[in-house]
């Protein structure tokens, strides 16, 4: 694969991971009562329903071709937390859905590559091609899980520590605007070490690409 190959490639996957990821929290939400997303149109997973311009498109695709990172997001899923059957835990229960959404595709592909490298399906039935792209898939997944996971608005981490401890939360959630960029600070510093680590935990195997 060339290099525009695979930065499209990387795209792909990105998209495809974040439309599971918004399609989870508007499930959960359906699940427990509310139906605002499906009146939406944004309980499927269909990536264009999920698609923001700027987010999902321009900024992303600039960056990874021009600048070599990729920083984007979808259009989050709407709901209406006063309509969940769960008041007390309802809207923790939609907020980590996404991260785990993308954290249960890492763990299913993770068992078929551990799985397929030990030989089981047969030698080289799968390509090391097919493999490496499977590989990456797992990482982008664990990578997206993790981030979503850090407590600083918009991330759905605030919205757990909100649940979990709405005092502490509350100040935490002043340091506003700022908060992004401690956000994007520990998302270049400090998660590709743990997603390395849960990668290797999940497939057996250091992530090679």
């Amino acid at each position: 694969m060339n290099d525009v190959s695979i930065k499209l490639f990387l795209y792909a996957i990105i998209v495809l991971s974040a439309t599971f990821h918004e399609y989870a929290h508007g499930f959960i939400a359906f699940r427990l009562g509310d139906s605002t997303a499906k009146d939406a149109g944004r309980l499927t997973l269909n990536p264009f329903a999920h698609i923001d311009l700027f987010g999902t498109v321009i900024i992303p695709l600039f960056l990874l071709f021009y600048g070599g990172i990729f920083i984007g997001w979808a259009k989050p899923v709407p709901y209406n937390p006063y309509n969940l059957k769960d008041k007390k835990y309802g809207s923790l229960k939609v907020g980590i859905a996404g991260p785990g959404a993308n954290l249960l595709i890492a763990l299913i592909l993770g068992i078929f590559l551990r799985i397929a490298l030990l030989g089981f399906f047969g030698q080289n039935i799968f390509s090391p091609l097919f493999l490496s792209a499977v590989g990456l898939i797992i990482y982008i997944n664990i990578f997206l899980a993790l981030f979503n996971l850090i407590p600083i608005p918009p991330l759905d981490g605030s919205k757990v520590l909100m649940d979990l401890f709405p005092d502490f939360a509350k100040g935490f959630m002043r340091i506003g605007f700022v908060g992004i960029f401690f956000a994007m600070a520990i998302a270049f510093f400090v998660l590709p070490t743990i997603t390395n680590v849960i990668f290797e935990l999940i497939t057996g195997q250091g992530f090679i690409f």
